[in-house]
């Protein structure tokens, strides 16, 4: 059984996004073990990214940062087997489908496996052309989660069928980014992934207040924050992690 289903056990799931090596990943390592410690279910680690077409300006100015301090998807690979020495909440990386392509893509889910990455999101693969990563991630238990949006309409269905670890329902159109209201019909959404899967839904994109992520928890299984949590390591840098932790606390207490 994969690793994700445990973030799900303990009522509502909250899941924050950290971009690896902003501004560094001895400040990374310290933020995710915070969030862990504070209650994060599940951890998203961003695999910085040239062009990260789904990506406001808040986590694209991070993905740069991490890329001009010298990150690789090798230190960012070293990084993660350091940490899951002391750290076991389930963890998965969030990257783009030409990262793992030019890593090459078996060798890339394999390495998941070993250094213990539960799931892999790609916001740029269409549902449609995932079986070239859907093999080796079968093979290698990594779950390939699967992402669905308001535009998805009648392919929801379908996409919740096959989907895996859990589905990343995006709260609205457009990229990241933190947002003072989500107004898309959720609930209806939602309905039709729990008439075809058992697979937990968390919803994604705009949620930055606890108020948000409550409302968000109560009509599916968890909330996701990535834009507020890089707006606090932008903020405060080296210092960022008590502030992670604090605000991770929080998010956690509002979704129950």
């Amino acid at each position: 059984m994969n690793n994700i289903s445990k973030a799900f056990e303990n009522g509502k799931a909250f899941i924050p996004f950290i971009t690896c090596g902003d501004p560094d990943l001895e400040t990374t390592a310290a933020v995710v073990r915070a969030a862990a410690k504070k209650g994060a279910d599940l951890i998203e680690l961003g695999i910085p990214f040239s062009d990260p077409t789904a990506e406001g300006p808040v986590i694209q100015g991070a993905n740069m940062r991490a890329l001009n301090g010298g990150v690789t998807t090798d230190k960012i690979f070293a990084f993660v087997r350091e940490l899951r020495r002391d750290v076991t909440v389930p963890m998965v990386f969030m990257t783009y489908a030409n990262v793992v392509f030019s890593y090459d893509a078996e060798r890339f889910i394999s390495a998941c496996r070993e250094i213990g990455i539960d799931g892999l999101i790609l916001p740029d693969l269409p549902f449609e052309e995932k079986e070239e990563f859907q093999s080796f991630c079968s093979q290698y238990d990594v779950a390939l989660i699967s992402l669905i949006a308001p535009t998805s309409e009648n392919r929801i269905a379908m996409i919740a069928k096959e989907a895996e670890g859990f589905i990343y329902l995006v709260s609205s159109l457009g990229v990241t980014g933190t947002r003072s209201e989500i107004t898309t019909d959720l609930a209806s959404i939602v309905k039709v992934i729990r008439e075809n899967t058992d697979i937990p839904c968390a919803i994604g994109f705009g949620i930055s207040t606890p108020e948000q992520a409550r409302k968000m928890a109560d009509i599916s299984d968890g909330a996701i924050v990535g834009s507020a949590i890089i707006k606090l390591l932008e903020k405060h840098g080296r210092d960022a992690p008590r502030y992670v932790g604090e605000y991770v606390k929080s998010m956690k207490n509002a979704v129950g």
